[in-house]
C-alpha cells in the first residue's frame, strides 16, 4: 500500500520548570511495531482535514490528550517514513497542558512514558547500530522499552532545536 500516511503528535509541556514529552509504547501482541516506543498517533482518514487533525483525534483516542489541552501547535518535523518504507508519518510538534491524569487505550497502548528533554538530550543514553546494509539506526532504552526507528529520528531531529537554542 505505497503511499500510505499517518501522523503524530509530539506534545511537549512543562512542570516544575521541566520540559517533557509524552510517548507511548505499543502493546507487544501489535499487528505492526509491537512493542515500539512512540507517539500518539495514526493513519490519517479521510474525515480528518489534515494531519494536525490526525494527529489531534489520535492523542484524544489513544492517551485522553484532548485537543481542549492543546495550547498551541508548533509546527511539524521533517516527515518520516517507517522501516517498512510504505507509510510516510507527518509529526506535528504541539504545546500542551498535561491532564491530571493519561488514560492509556489498552488496544494500542501498553504503557504511557513522560521522558524529560534533558533526558533525551544526554548523548550518552543513546546508542548506534547498523540496521541492514549500511543504515545506522539510533536507539534509546527506557525501563518500559526501546526508542529507535522513524520516531528516534523524528526526537532525534527535535532535540537538534533544542541545541540550537542553547547555542
Amino acid at each position: 500500500m505505497p503511499g500510505m500516511k499517518a501522523a503524530v503528535l509530539v506534545p511537549l509541556y512543562e512542570v516544575d520548570g521541566v520540559l517533557r514529552l509524552i510517548m507511548t509504547r505499543r502493546p507487544v501482541d501489535m499487528r505492526s511495531h509491537p512493542g515500539d516506543v512512540v507517539f500518539p498517533g495514526g493513519m490519517i482518514d479521510h474525515a480528518d482535514s489534515g494531519p494536525v487533525d490526525t494527529a489531534l483525534r489520535e492523542a484524544a483516542e489513544e492517551v485522553g490528550l484532548g485537543r481542549d489541552y492543546v495550547v498551541q501547535i508548533l509546527g511539524g518535523l521533517t516527515p518520516v517514513h517507517t522501516r517498512s518504507v510504505t507509510m510516510r508519518i507527518v509529526p506535528v510538534v504541539a504545546r500542551v497542558r498535561r491532564p491530571t491524569t493519561l488514560v492509556a487505550q489498552p488496544e494500542e497502548v501498553a504503557a504511557i512514558l513522560e521522558p524529560s528533554i534533558d533526558e533525551l538530550l544526554d548523548d550518552d543514553r543513546w546508542q548506534t547500530r547498523f540496521w541492514g546494509p549500511g543504515r545506522r539506526m539510533w536507539f534509546y532504552q527506557f525501563p518500559e522499552g526501546v526508542l529507535w526507528g522513524a520516531t528516534a529520528i523524528m526526537v532525534r531531529e527535535l532535540l537538534g532545536y533544542f541545541r540550537r537554542a542553547e547555542s
